[in-house]
């Protein structure tokens, strides 16, 4: 199964939280397969340069980075040739749609479905789920 892991999951599995854990090592295993894009990494590193989220986290910076680092071998990278803009409300969560798009995923796994959820455009092979949602019907 091709996914896009929204920043907010692997953030979320860096801090210790159960279900973005259990969707990156659900990748990390190959029972999923995470694409990424240009856009996507530039901002798990900017998300995961901010010292302050962190600071109750139960990974270093540096093990961090090294989660990160064995995670994008994990991931087929993606390039976006066309863009589908407008699509949604939030600018800033269109790469994730475009990505999902040029890689063929079947789902956007992310913590803000509220707003990934709500295409202007509809893709009927395209679902956003929450992590939770995700590894209960997909991950077994």
């Amino acid at each position: 199964m091709i996914i896009v892991v929204d920043t907010n999951v692997f953030v979320g599995a860096c801090l210790g939280i159960g279900a973005s854990s259990a969707v990156v090592a659900a990748c990390l295993q190959k029972r999923a397969m995470p694409l990424m894009g240009s856009t996507l990494l530039a901002e798990y590193e900017d998300v995961l340069g901010r010292k302050s989220l962190f600071t109750r986290s139960r990974l270093s910076a540096k093990e961090s980075s090294e989660l990160l680092d064995v995670f994008l071998a994990h991931c087929e990278w993606t390039r976006i040739y066309f863009g589908w803009r407008p699509n949604l409300r939030d600018e800033a969560d269109n790469h994730l749609i475009e990505l999902a798009l040029a890689g063929g995923a079947s789902h956007v796994v992310t913590k803000n479905v509220r707003h990934v959820g709500r295409m202007e455009l509809r893709f009927p092979q395209l679902f956003a789920m929450t992590p939770e949602k995700f590894i209960k019907e997909h991950v077994r």
